[in-house]
């Protein structure tokens, strides 16, 4: 994979984090809404992996609500938690894909 693969599929990593977050976000709040003796089905996110012969491309394509299950305020944070940290590495990884690209013009330039 080059820089430029390394760059995208690091930047849908970070845009399915996002929607993650977005999913995640609306828990909490039907969680806190709900109260602690109320119930509120959970959306589950659902993703989507993409691969056109170059980079591949991970999407969040919706939602569904998982079947049984009720959200709960300590669940839906380390999910988030969760989310927020696997959007750290992505951007950590976007990052430096970002120097190698820099440096190969650098030498490009000698």
């Amino acid at each position: 994979m080059d820089s430029l693969g390394l760059l995208k599929t690091a930047a849908s990593g970070m845009e399915a984090q996002r929607a993650v977050l977005d999913v995640e976000a609306r828990n909490v709040a039907a969680a806190q809404a709900a109260g602690p003796k109320g119930s509120y089905p959970r959306l589950v996110p659902d993703f989507r992996v993409e691969d056109d012969g170059g980079a591949p491309r991970v999407n969040v394509v919706g939602s569904h609500v998982e079947r049984g299950s009720s959200v709960d305020v300590i669940t839906e944070m380390v999910a988030v938690l969760n989310a927020t940290r696997a959007y750290e590495a992505n951007a950590s990884v976007f990052d430096i894909g970002k120097r190698l690209a820099e440096r190969t013009i650098e030498m490009g330039k000698l």
